[in-house]
């Protein structure tokens, strides 16, 4: 349905008394962006927003306070029953086949699980990977994503410490990261910023996706650039997306609910820089090309969110809080900024 209704989502972190926390909200039709609080931990970090697949009303938090829930498009808000203080939540995932059964990705790192839509939650077991990299942060748990007609089938990736894979609905994890580790020693994936170990970019994921197209392959967007599996996670591929883009830093990727074949992906020189750049391909990932045309981000692009009923409506969102969304396909493209108080944007979604 061409230009189907809905809402933009934004989360922010707070950083410094004069930056604030907490989730946006404003009509893919237009308007202002409105910070929605009620019910909220006043400048929460919010770190990800998953619109739920079959009722629009329902949107999914993970925030530095633990995982919430709304079912008004964001106007109240309630703590969801995950009893386990101090856990952070980094990523939410609902089962599409399956909406009452759903994830949250924490940190430290853990999974928990929830059969029943969120009312009840349990503690996974222990995913015990190795710890290889030790931040200024706690590892954490930053994407889930499901095999699209195997429900035990999930895999994860961490911030900083490689995939890991589980294929009994998170029951048992195994580390999926040794051809990450041994594509690090090839000089232009070594990278290390804050420790000795050179495999830590290769190690530092932010995104995992599957597509529908090819149920067994997966995709992993990370520091050094856009990596795949087509065994399940078992072993993994450059996908060089260097040859498409002089921008290799991945923060996003995500594939077409309308179409399995076409993806994006959000690409920056670095975490925190004055560039970055929205990328599609048609074809499953072989081919990469800009997709922004004309939009010019003053920092590192963060986050891309697809509309699920509309093909022709695309949106991402730059570290400092700059939107951007075309409703035509990428033919013209509009900028939406969030109030200058927004100055470390984590996600974005639409629905």
């Amino acid at each position: 349905m061409p230009n189907a209704s809905g809402y933009i989502y934004a989360g922010t972190a707070w950083i410094r008394e004069s930056t604030e926390g907490g989730i946006f909200r404003r009509s893919v039709d237009g308007g202002d962006w409105v910070k929605l609080t009620e019910g909220l931990p006043a400048n929460t970090d919010v770190h990800a927003i998953t619109v739920h697949p079959t009722d629009a009303a329902t949107v999914y938090l993970g925030t530095k306070t633990g995982p919430y829930v709304s079912t008004d498009h964001g106007n109240h808000w309630k703590r969801m029953n995950l009893p386990f203080p101090g856990v952070q939540a980094w990523s939410i995932l609902v089962m599409p086949s399956n909406p009452r059964r759903m994830y949250i990705g924490g940190a430290p790192v853990s999974v928990y699980r929830s059969d029943d839509a969120g009312e009840t939650w349990r503690a996974l077991p222990d995913p015990k990977m190795p710890g290889r990299i030790t931040m200024p942060f706690p590892c954490r748990v930053m994407r889930l994503a499901a095999h699209p007609t195997d429900e035990n089938v999930l895999y994860a990736t961490l911030e900083v410490d490689g995939t890991m894979r589980s294929l009994d609905g998170g029951e048992t994890w195994e580390d999926t990261s040794a051809d990450l580790l041994a594509m690090a020693e090839r000089p232009h994936l070594t990278n290390h910023l804050r420790t000795t170990v050179k495999a830590e970019g290769m190690l530092d994921g932010h995104a995992i996706e599957v597509s529908p197209a090819s149920p067994d392959s997966v995709f992993m967007a990370c520091r050094m650039g856009l990596f795949r599996s087509d065994d399940r996670g078992a072993h993994w591929e450059d996908m060089e997306i260097g040859k498409f883009s002089p921008l290799t830093y991945g923060r996003d990727v995500r594939v077409s609910p309308q179409d399995p074949n076409v993806m994006y992906g959000c690409f920056s020189p670095a975490s925190r820089s004055r560039d970055g750049s929205l990328y599609r391909s048609d074809d499953g990932g072989k081919n990469w090309r800009r997709f922004d045309h004309g939009v010019q981000a003053k920092a590192t692009m963060m986050a891309v969110a697809l509309h699920p009923r509309d093909a022709d409506q695309v949106y991402c969102v730059s570290r400092v809080g700059q939107v951007f969304g075309t409703r035509d396909g990428g033919r013209s493209w509009s900028e939406f900024l969030l109030p200058e108080t927004c100055q470390d944007v984590f996600c974005l979604a639409v629905g």
